[in-house]
């Protein structure tokens, strides 16, 4: 195994977990009570109205952060389960595809160049059928 390979492999596995970190519940809990306890210590210090409301700003970008991450893995997981519905109620299809978000990019990669193959060899056969398109 390569090292360009086994550095792309321990990249996924990090932005697997960071992805998983991010989008927790008690991430967002734990994010809610810094930001609340730093908000609160700054209020004391801060005199100045425009730096209380930037520093507010920037608590509540910090936490939507969180909130965003959590919907898209949400969003995510239920269209991974329904296209796997999909795929494995329809008998013809290919179960390579089903846990596709499982793998790594290069397997996509090369999955989706074998399904590139196909798209072209079906046209190859269509315009074959049909004779040429002007």
């Amino acid at each position: 195994m390569n090292i360009k390979h086994r550095s792309e492999q321990i990249f996924e596995r990090i932005s697997l977990l960071a992805i998983g970190i991010m989008g927790n519940s008690l991430t967002f809990i734990l994010a809610f009570i810094l930001v609340c306890f730093w908000l609160g210590n700054r209020a004391s210090i801060t005199e100045n109205l425009h730096e209380m409301i930037g520093d507010l700003i920037l608590g509540v970008s910090f936490l939507c952060l969180f909130l965003i991450q959590k919907s898209v893995n949400r969003f995510s997981a239920t269209l991974h389960l329904k296209l796997n519905e999909l795929v494995s109620s329809h008998e013809p299809a290919s179960n390579t595809v089903i846990d596709l978000e499982g793998k790594t990019e290069s397997e996509i990669m090369s999955l989706s160049e074998e399904y590139k193959e196909l798209v072209d060899h079906d046209a190859t056969l269509n315009q074959d059928k049909t004779g040429p398109v002007f």
